[in-house]
């Protein structure tokens, strides 16, 4: 019950290593730091505005505009050659405290995209 009231019922979400929702586990990719860092800048639709991007901190900063409007920090960072782990913190700014799943879902479509380009590989 609880699992669904943070899922539904929050304006944020974001992404880690033990996350207790599988879909929001940190992706790991066979990748370049550098190759992946782009695919990322490139998630975000024209109207959305990058604040600040950091490629030796591996960090990007968005202002999303997209059917609602957010937040997000994305981290790419190398953990090793060709190992590169891509995380997402998404907020949103709806006016009110639950968002009904949208952050959520929004870093769920954007790890889709990700997916559909570069390898993923099992962390361990």
């Amino acid at each position: 019950m609880k699992g669904f009231i943070s899922r539904y019922f929050s304006n944020h979400s974001e992404t880690n290593e033990h996350h207790k929702d599988e879909q929001l586990v940190t992706h790991y990719y066979k990748a370049k730091h550098d190759d992946l860092f782009r695919a990322v800048e490139e998630l975000f639709p024209s109207p959305s505005e990058v604040v600040a991007t950091s490629k030796e901190r591996g960090e990007i900063t968005v202002k999303y505009k997209g059917k609602r409007r957010a937040f997000i920090v994305a981290t790419v960072i190398m953990v090793r050659p060709y190992r590169t782990a891509v995380d997402f913190s998404v907020t949103t700014d709806s006016g009110g405290p639950v968002d009904f799943g949208f952050s959520r879902n929004l870093i769920i479509q954007f790890y889709r995209k990700l997916d559909s380009e570069f390898s993923r590989i099992d962390p361990s």
